[in-house]
């Protein structure tokens, strides 16, 4: 199982999504808003900015704001924002992947390095772990979607690659990059509206990492995420049940 999702859930379940809901908010304006900067401030004529709303209404983001964001493109007050992806590795040679949306790219490098370096990791160049995960789609399903061979019946015949459910987190569906639209707009005629789809990293293999490891790479991700200029954060890492446990008892 993926370290980093089991840790996002940890961390949703202790409440950190609450406490960082205004924050959250503030990144998903702000990708809203260079979306549709960079194309139209249609959704159903921008992909990317289809896939911006798609996540903020995930998370609950009221209409007002997420309008808001897309008016911002179009007015004079709107930031410059530069994409910047930083690699690296953290604690026990996990890779770490930082999407950033910065206006000042000296202060975010110097941040997500402070981070890194803090961890026991250090940053590398561009490529020096990208290599190692596969651009893709991600689209999440609750559990009240259907049973697992429903999902994946529905997922084959929307042409995605591959499904992952849980009794308790629900239905996980991978597609190709290049595939998120179709794919999605499949699942949905047969599934229903998705809780969430989005583009991600996806890791070719995990590296197993051991309870104190796993403590420090929680802190790591925490820190980074936390950060106003980062966007995501993907780590390629997992953990054994019984350390998960702890992890969720702690």
């Amino acid at each position: 199982m993926a370290g980093h999702s089991q840790f996002k859930n940890i961390m949703h379940r202790k409440g950190r999504q609450d406490a960082m809901r205004s924050k959250l908010f503030s990144k998903l304006a702000r990708e809203i808003t260079v979306a549709a900067k960079l194309g139209t401030p249609d959704p159903a004529m921008n992909p990317r900015l289809r896939l911006a709303v798609q996540a903020a209404k995930a998370e609950s983001m009221p209409k007002d704001n997420i309008q808001r964001a897309i008016n911002k493109a179009s007015g004079g007050d709107a930031e410059n924002y530069e994409e910047v992806r930083y690699e690296g590795y953290g604690p026990g040679g996990v890779a770490l992947i930082v999407e950033v949306l910065t206006d000042n790219r000296n202060r975010s490098a110097s941040n997500v390095r402070a981070a890194f370096t803090k961890a026991g990791g250090a940053l590398g160049e561009t490529g020096s772990v990208s290599f190692m995960w596969d651009r893709a789609g991600e689209i999440t399903y609750p559990v009240s979607a259907g049973d697992a061979d429903k999902v994946m019946e529905a997922a084959i015949e929307a042409g995605a690659d591959d499904v992952e459910s849980d009794d308790e987190e629900g239905h996980t569906i991978y597609c190709a990059f290049d595939a998120i639209g179709d794919v999605s707009k499949a699942l949905e005629a047969a599934l229903g509206e998705a809780a969430s789809v989005k583009a991600i990293w996806k890791p070719q293999n995990n590296v197993p990492v051991d309870e104190e490891r796993a403590q420090s790479l929680m802190k790591l991700v925490a820190t980074l995420e936390d950060d106003d200029d980062v966007q995501n954060v993907y780590a390629n890492f997992e953990v054994d049940e019984a350390t998960l446990a702890k992890l969720s008892a702690a």
